[in-house]
């Protein structure tokens, strides 16, 4: 066996508290390589722009659950929930019927829609953080009850159920949790599709209960079966929530750590949108893409990667890979970020992307104009980052709002 397949020395703390610096390495040093990662086995990384964007749209690099290769990974029991039918877990030409279906529901005008709401529950939460003054965690008192409010409200789930839900879904990577937090929301999701289904309403879990192909004159059709319409709102929840938590918190503070760009930002709001661009490349809310395996040998930057293996496309490192991006590791508001792979690339480019953009605008534009004098309340390197593989974000963010 050739050196290419020995797994690189990997360190979790590392890892989990410097991804770039740990990405960095391997594109320096071994651009694609094995990983030995802790109670997964083997899994193939790769690291530089160009590779990460070919294999991001490669369709040797598949999903389906179905297919899945045993060993380290264990497939998702439908006791669990039922909700793995969704886009992320499926391959053309299934993955092509439901991402038809499902943008019949999650139309743009829909998710933008949800602005004039998402900037009410933004003003809410930081009515309550002003009141409560002091130190306040910027995580648990805006970053994450936003989004779980946005899309509770995208979803048109009851006002007296949004609580529960929304703690079950910010629960589900705590240690234990995943399991008995896919349980609950499967049965939440069940009751309320069968309920939207009996009495629709404007929102998007009745549209994804409804939803249908085009319908022939003797009534024959496509639509999302219970199970299908489960999963991909179960989707929808767990992929807009950590990563759009992430963006807000990983974004203030890079803004925070760099008071020139934060300035300018200030001095000229109309660069919001680049803003968020821009956070959306460096920040990291997700260290990787959804893991995918081969379905067959095939050669990336001259290394061959054998049939059956699990691979992550590291779209942080491909972000920050200074053949694509100069500079990649300076912030800067005003860089052209186009072709940034933060949202992925391809089939299974971000459902959500539109969403993303709008909560972070909403909720990074808010949080300036209410706070000028908003600072962290301890220095940087006291920060943690969560010890997960997937998603890149804090587990608190202390900060003075004045």
């Amino acid at each position: 066996m050739t050196d290419e397949f020995h797994p690189v020395p990997f360190d979790e703390d590392s890892y989990y508290q410097d991804p770039a610096g740990f990405f960095a390495w391997l594109r320096e040093s071994r651009p694609v390589a094995p990983v030995r990662m802790p109670g997964r086995g083997r899994a193939w990384f790769i690291t530089g722009y160009a590779d990460v964007r070919a294999a991001l749209a490669d369709p040797r690099l598949a999903n389906d659950v179905h297919r899945w290769p045993g060993g380290a990974r264990q497939r998702p029991s439908e006791a669990a929930g039922g909700v793995h039918a969704h886009l992320l877990n499926s391959d053309p030409p299934v993955h092509t019927r439901l991402r038809h279906l499902v943008w019949k529901a999650f139309t743009p005008r829909r998710v933008a829609r949800l602005r004039p709401r998402a900037e009410e529950i933004a003003a809410g939460l930081l009515d309550e953080m002003e009141a409560a003054g002091g130190v306040t965690d910027l995580l648990g008192a805006y970053a994450r009850p936003l989004p779980g409010a946005v899309l509770c409200e995208l979803l048109g789930v009851p006002e007296a159920d949004r609580g529960r839900i929304s703690a079950a879904v910010a629960a589900y990577d705590k240690p234990g949790e995943a399991d008995r937090v896919t349980r609950e929301l499967a049965a939440d999701l069940t009751g309320l599709i069968a309920a939207k289904r009996a009495g629709p309403g404007d929102d998007l879990l009745s549209a994804l209960a409804l939803v249908r192909d085009d319908v022939g004159e003797d009534g024959s059709g496509d639509g999302l079966t219970d199970t299908e319409a489960r999963s991909l709102a179960f989707q929808i929840l767990m992929g807009g929530f950590g990563t759009t938590v992430n963006l807000i918190g990983n974004g203030t503070l890079a803004l925070l750590s760099h008071p020139e760009e934060l300035a300018r930002l200030r001095a000229d709001p109309s660069l919001l949108p680049a803003a968020v661009e821009e956070l959306l490349r460096i920040t990291n809310p997700l260290n990787h893409a959804t893991d995918r395996f081969t379905t067959q040998d095939m050669t990336v930057g001259g290394v061959v990667i054998p049939a059956g293996e699990w691979v992550f496309m590291a779209t942080s490192s491909a972000n920050r890979d200074p053949g694509r991006f100069p500079d990649p590791d300076r912030l800067d508001l005003g860089r052209d970020t186009s072709g940034h792979l933060a949202f992925g690339h391809g089939i299974h480019y971000c459902l959500g992307a539109s969403l993303a953009r709008l909560e972070a605008e909403v909720a990074l534009g808010a949080l300036l104009a209410r706070f000028p004098g908003l600072s962290l309340a301890v220095p940087p390197e006291e920060l943690r980052w969560r010890p997960v593989s997937l998603m890149h974000g804090l587990e608190s963010l202390p900060v003075h709002l004045a």
